[in-house]
């Protein structure tokens, strides 16, 4: 059973930073590709970031690209952060990790879900 819990979520005046965590258990991740989401009140889960299997490639939705990085841990490979830096109001959303069966970075097609930890940004 895969289970993945996010971490680091919390209230932050807009410009300040955050660094999200999610541990991954249940399996081993070396070839897995890894990547966050997030969601709105009211609106759509959207992605936020992916990267792939040996961190060599990520891939960044547009209003995230710049200010968000995501790494993993390049041992083990089952931690995946994302680092937020100039944080505006409309990134607070529910922010989920998720791992996929596939190897590359992508928006699509993930098979395993956090519960989500909450980031809130103030103005």
């Amino acid at each position: 059973q895969v289970h993945l819990v996010e971490s680091g979520g919390g209230l932050v005046q807009a410009g300040g930073s955050l660094r999200l965590s999610c541990v991954a258990s249940g399996r081993t991740f070396g070839g897995y590709g890894m990547g966050w989401f997030r969601q709105a009140p009211g609106k759509e889960r959207e992605f936020v970031a992916a990267i792939n299997w040996n961190n060599l490639n990520s891939y960044y939705a547009d209003s995230v690209k710049d200010r968000f990085t995501i790494d993993r841990d390049s041992a083990a490979k089952n931690t995946v952060y994302l680092q937020m830096n100039s944080l505006k109001p409309g990134d607070t959303a529910l922010y989920y990790c998720a791992v996929r069966v596939g190897s590359g970075a992508t928006a699509l097609a993930y098979d395993y879900w956090g519960q989500g930890t909450q980031v809130t940004v103030s103005s």
